[in-house]
């Protein structure tokens, strides 16, 4: 009899959100499912990387990728032809103003970008 006369607690189990039925919700999924991009299309939007790689890999890919273009780079570079060689073939044509004349007017074109002008 000592049950009967304590207080039942109150708690509201109600749920914060409303629950769907079990078949809705399976159904919702798949709706949402069916409206997913293709791979393709993620890739080309390049949401997804185009790599098939494994996702622990794929870092070590970018950095390769980015090793080997920097040596391509460098390669080429070593192998232009020098200025004079560019000015005999006729590529170049001769620059008639001084050093210092170059000079001052590169300095003067750079202060003009940077001010705004130019």
């Amino acid at each position: 009899m000592a049950d009967e006369n304590k207080p039942q607690s109150s708690v509201d189990e109600t749920p914060i959100s409303p629950v769907r039925q079990s078949k809705e919700r399976r159904n919702s999924l798949e709706q949402h499912l069916k409206q997913r991009p293709d791979r393709s299309e993620l890739v080309e939007k390049n949401i997804l990387p185009a790599s098939t790689a494994a996702p622990g890999l794929q870092e070590k890919q970018r950095e390769l990728e980015r090793h080997m273009r920097a040596d391509s780079l460098n390669d080429k570079i070593s192998h232009r032809p020098s200025p004079e060689k560019l000015i005999k073939d006729g590529v170049l044509h001769e620059d008639p103003r001084s050093p210092e004349e170059r000079y001052e007017e590169a300095i003067e074109e750079e202060y003009a970008k940077r001010e705004g002008g130019a």
